[in-house]
């Protein structure tokens, strides 16, 4: 496959001759294969694997070397959506030399056992999302699982990330993280997972569509206070990207007026260190529920979940307080 001398992504100082690299055919097919050797696991004859490959989040110049070489090299293409992979390759102007299939949560239960088997036989399977690592937030999941449990050969492309692009951004500290992905569109399951979400000490990643965005705040400004420091990331490395970084209740302010558009990442600053007592502190609060009619272990459930502290050792304080 011929590649072009911009695409360089991935290729060590050391695999090329710089001193002797010129202009003529030689230097340029030795250019070439060093790049080919650097954009693939070296695999057996006859060996089939998957690769997961990350797609731009907005700016198609993100788009690495390695999954321009896969697209245009790979057996099978799994894409989330066979429109939004058409517009990729037409942008990166790659063609696809393999079978495209469409992967998507819909489809993904059935369709892993008939991808699983065709690597088996020997395919190289290339995994695409809309935009960002499959699996992460995007169907590839259940086929990583199944492709482990058969010990199928799994690697990556890696690239683009919606999740770390709005963490650096965000002005938040970055040394320990979760992602959240999208929180329920129920208000009660959503109140029940910022809930437990509450104590948490390590900043949050979240994402939200646009027209949910300002119930999303209301709901993170009641459960984790008005002062919690945040970030909204918007359109993140598209024409029009936007990080606005305030406390809850400005952000709730700014989503309120707003006409909000594009796809959205919230980062959210961890609880500051927080002193819930001992269960011992909280064995009256579990006598008043069970005086109030509840039984002895629903009592020491609900307390337990309130304040964040275990339910057995709870439970063993009361009994113990009984005497």
């Amino acid at each position: 496959m011929a590649v072009a001398r911009a695409n360089y992504a991935g290729v060590m100082e050391d695999d090329l001759d710089l001193e002797t690299a010129g202009t003529d055919a030689g230097a340029d097919a030795g250019f070439e294969a060093a790049l080919d050797a650097s954009l693939a696991p070296a695999a057996g004859a006859g060996e089939g694997f998957i690769v997961l490959a990350a797609t731009p989040i907005g700016n198609m110049g993100d788009a690495s070397a390695r999954l321009v070489s896969w697209l245009g090299n790979a057996d099978i293409v799994a894409a989330e959506d066979t429109r939004r992979l058409h517009r990729l390759v037409t942008s990166l102007d790659v063609t696809v030399s393999g079978r495209i299939v469409s992967y998507h949560e819909h489809n993904e239960a059935a369709k892993t056992p008939e991808l699983l088997a065709q690597v088996q036989a020997g395919k190289v399977l290339l995994m695409v999302t809309d935009a960002g690592m499959p699996s992460v937030s995007d169907p590839g999941f259940r086929l990583v699982e199944a492709a482990a449990a058969a010990g199928v050969r799994v690697t990556a492309a890696p690239g683009p990330s919606a999740v770390l692009t709005a963490l650096a951004l965000s002005g938040l500290p970055t040394d320990r993280f979760c992602f959240e992905g999208f929180l329920p569109r129920k208000s009660g399951e959503r109140a029940s997972r910022l809930h437990d979400l509450a104590v948490e000490p390590r900043t949050m990643v979240f994402f939200e569509a646009p027209h949910r965005l300002e119930a999303m705040l209301r709901a993170l400004h009641t459960a984790f206070g008005p002062a919690r420091p945040a970030a909204v990331c918007r359109e993140l490395t598209k024409t029009y990207e936007e990080v606005i970084r305030k406390p809850l209740s400005g952000l709730l302010e700014w989503a309120e007026a707003a006409e909000i558009r594009g796809e959205i990442a919230i980062v959210v600053a961890g609880s500051p260190a927080a002193d819930h007592g001992t269960p011992e502190d909280h064995v009256a609060a579990v006598n008043e529920l069970m005086r109030q009619g509840m039984r002895m272990k629903e009592a020491v459930a609900v307390i337990a979940h309130d304040v964040h502290v275990s339910k057995r050792e709870l439970y063993s304080a009361v009994l113990a307080a009984r005497g």
